[in-house]
């Protein structure tokens, strides 16, 4: 973790956030989409208050951000999350950083769940949302094909231990 820092994301970030985005998809294990979205539709779907970057120096190396899950009022207080690592980043401790930051935003917000899913070969992912405090609460079978092939995706979640 040495050298890594965490802080808001600002605009001025966008352009390394959709490349390290891209660079997951490119991979093919992190999502069901195949290309990053405009900056626009990026900052639209995701919550202002919890949306932090990794740095390394002046060089943005990560990101974390979360979506809310529904419009209805009752599920105002659960989200749903991304994490991104740039390659040459990775096993740094970057992704836990950033799963820690958000943590302390969402709960200092009353947000009561923080969701996700994920595919199940992204072992590296699923490790690091357990040593996060996730637990996986099921699994969508077959829920979508994603470059020819039938994917399952692990649903994972951490409730808040201090949100009552």
């Amino acid at each position: 973790m040495a050298g890594i820092t965490v802080r808001p994301l600002t605009p001025q970030d966008a352009e390394r956030i959709l490349a390290i985005y891209q660079a997951g998809l490119d991979e093919g294990d992190a999502s069901f989409e195949t290309v990053a979205p405009t900056w626009a539709a990026f900052d639209a779907g995701k919550l202002d208050d919890h949306r932090f970057v990794a740095v390394d120096g002046d060089t943005v190396v990560g990101w974390v951000a979360v979506s809310p899950t529904s419009t209805r009022a009752v599920y105002a207080g659960v989200v749903e999350h991304s994490v991104y690592v740039d390659p040459t980043a990775r096993g740094r401790g970057a992704a836990r950083m950033l799963l820690d930051a958000l943590v302390a935003s969402t709960e200092a917000a009353g947000i009561w769940t923080i969701q996700s899913g994920v595919f199940a070969e992204n072992t590296a992912s699923l490790a690091l949302h357990e040593r996060a405090g996730f637990r996986v609460v099921g699994i969508r079978e077959r829920v979508g094909r994603h470059h020819g092939r039938w994917r399952d995706v692990v649903l994972l979640e951490r409730r808040s231990p201090v949100i009552t």
